[in-house]
């Protein structure tokens, strides 16, 4: 019986130890200029950040110089970005999609290529009436100076870069 127990809880033990750590996700705070790296409930990390010109209010069409807002995922890490390191994020989203689809901004084709792309967790297309090309990138937080991009200082993103993997999943709030 004292054997049993002992193999039970050298399992326990095992199991413990090589047990996937929990997912990171990312939280944008943008009226409080501010992105958390989360673990499970814990924050880990907090960096300054830049948006977009227009800050206030979310993604509507493209060149409206906002930052959306909502539940994205990252889609794409960009070693070669011009403004550093970049890291895509999967705007827009179905929910997006459907509204530029009433108003008359992307065609059903749109539409479905957008819903497709979500259900196979890549990047959306980005060359639509509703914008697109949305990343958290390098080049400086000091100010609101993106297209509806989030703006870290180059340290700060090559931190955050190493720490992301595709499909991390980023909320964005007002």
């Amino acid at each position: 019986m004292l054997r049993l127990v002992s193999l039970v809880l050298a399992s326990l033990l095992a199991a413990s130890l090589t047990a996937a750590p929990e997912a990171l996700s990312i939280l944008v705070l943008k009226a409080e200029r501010r992105l958390e790296v989360h673990r499970g409930a814990q924050v880990v990390k907090t960096y300054r950040i830049g948006l977009g010109h227009t800050p206030t209010g979310t993604k509507r069409r493209q060149g409206d110089g906002r930052t959306p807002e909502g539940t994205f995922y990252v889609c794409v890490k960009n070693p070669r970005s011009r403004f550093h390191l970049s890291l895509g994020l999967s705007y827009p989203t179905p929910a997006d999609a459907a509204r530029g689809l009433r108003e008359g901004l992307v065609t059903q084709a749109q539409h479905d290529a957008i819903l497709a792309a979500h259900r196979k967790h890549v990047s959306p297309p980005w060359n639509t009436a509703l914008g697109g090309e949305i990343f958290i990138h390098g080049n400086g937080s000091g100010s609101d100076w993106t297209l509806g991009c989030i703006a870290l200082e180059d340290a700060d993103m090559d931190a955050l870069y190493a720490l992301v993997a595709n499909g991390t999943p980023v909320e964005i709030r007002p």
